[in-house]
């Protein structure tokens, strides 16, 4: 995963932001005829799927924990053995202390819970106190920072840990992966057979080698997951395998249609809010006397149509710190920051700001409104302090939201790959993890 060129990018910056005011929707006011969309944090069932569900949790993170700066980079994939646990840290902003717990549910690869009891992939009680918090330090907006490591588990599989509140209403749920390499996975860069997609493409061929393992009916009970930058929405699911080679067991998967294939996009934007108390890169205006302060950012452009442009991100992930006095987790405030974007006219669909900040997903309070006169879309969102990557996409519905309107796709842009590989043996009820393989896409030096 490159981890010099994350720590490097670490370094690089340092910023405070805050937060503390009831979270509403700012783009209430939309141009006459749309319909505003459904309220994001309305609806408070259970979605097995990375989610929010109470505006007051911000700032979520759950990362493979490893002691190392570059550790909130590696997504929470670990295998069976777990001595590098999953960590889960979040915000819980304008209230008191709360009793938290937390437990796991496991999944079949579709994320439906499976039939599984507790104690066939736990050791443990099934409910986990969040005793690790601490409360903020100097910020215009108060809030508890808390933390948890996941307990072990004793199956490899699809695990979705739900942090509960009192009367236990969801607060936050987290999609976990734990694995066991009992095939092996090849994963590499192919080249898509075509014209000009093979500009904006990024092809993953690979393969799976059964040796060490028996199985039955591989053609059909193995099943695979491929995605990019460890996405969820884009996932590429359903994939069977173009050859199989039973005298060498092994399966492989070669596509000509683009079924493996990703639009590239670009590299991703970014901001830096790691220090409030002067203008961090893409920062245009700063209002330190409002609370919480006032971020606006520099006014952007279309990216689509443009040519390709080199630097150094951090995949659509953040970092959380105060520049002043390090320490992001509970010295890092929060400010409404303000994106700002030309487009000489409307996009064919909702515009709204996505990445990590977004939990990968469509929310509305990171919907853009735009202005037919001014020709430009703006948005402001209650962010921590921090250094982000980001953005902007059109909402498709039923469809992963199109990155390439705004920011075009270009073959040479970095990006990460992982394949997830799956298998329930004859007469068992869970589906295994029993391959795993990730890939680095033109990686930088």
């Amino acid at each position: 995963m490159h981890h010099l060129r994350y720590l490097a990018l670490f370094f690089l910056a340092t910023a405070c932001v805050p937060l503390g005011t009831p979270i509403t929707d700012p783009n209430a006011a939309r141009q006459p005829g749309q319909q505003k969309p459904p309220e994001y944090y309305a609806d408070r069932a259970l979605r097995y799927q990375d989610y929010t569900y109470d505006p007051n949790v911000r700032s979520v993170q759950c990362y493979v924990y490893t002691g190392v700066n570059t550790e909130i980079f590696q997504p929470p994939v670990v295998p069976l053995s777990q001595e590098q646990p999953i960590q889960l840290e979040f915000d819980l902003v304008n209230t008191g202390s709360q009793r938290l717990t937390a437990k796991l549910i496991h999944c079949d690869i579709d994320w439906k819970p499976s039939v599984l009891t507790d104690m066939q992939f736990l050791s443990e009680i099934n409910e986990f106190l969040l005793t690790n918090y601490r409360t903020s330090i100097n910020t215009k907006v108060p809030y508890y920072h808390y933390k948890l490591q996941v307990p072990r588990v004793k199956l490899s599989g699809n695990y979705l840990l739900v942090v509960q509140g009192q009367g236990g209403t969801p607060l936050l749920s987290r999609r976990l992966l734990v694995y066991q390499n009992n095939v092996e996975v090849n994963l590499a860069q192919g080249i898509p057979v075509a014209g000009s997609e093979r500009y904006t493409l990024q092809q993953v061929d690979f393969g799976i080698r059964y040796n060490g393992m028996e199985l039955v009916n591989p053609t059909q009970e193995v099943k695979v997951i491929l995605r990019q930058n460890f996405r969820w929405d884009n996932a590429k699911i359903g994939l069977q395998p173009t050859f199989v080679r039973d005298a060498e067991r092994r399966l492989d998967y070669q596509y000509f249609n683009f079924e493996n294939a990703f639009p590239a996009s670009s590299e991703f934007r970014f901001f830096d809010t790691r220090s409030l108390r002067q203008l961090g890169v893409g920062m245009a205006h700063l209002d330190q006397a409002a609370t919480p302060r006032e971020v606006i950012l520099t006014p952007e452009a279309t990216r689509n149509g443009q040519n390709y442009t080199q630097y150094q991100d951090i995949n659509g992930q953040r970092v959380f710190d105060n520049r002043e006095y390090g320490n992001g987790e509970t010295n890092g405030d929060y400010a409404n920051v303000t994106f700002q974007l030309h487009a000489e006219q409307a996009a064919p669909g909702p515009v709204y700001v996505f990445g990590a900040l977004t939990d990968w997903q469509i929310k509305d309070e990171f919907r853009l409104t735009y202005n037919a006169e001014a020709q430009q879309y703006t948005c402001k969102a209650l962010l921590k302090q921090g250094y982000y990557n980001y953005y902007y996409v059109v909402g498709k519905q039923g469809a992963a939201p199109d990155d390439v309107y705004f920011e075009g796709s270009h073959q040479e842009t970095e990006n990460q790959y992982d394949l997830l590989v799956y298998y329930r043996p004859p007469g068992t009820r869970a589906d295994l993890l029993i391959g795993y393989k990730a890939i680095d896409f033109n990686a930088r030096p």
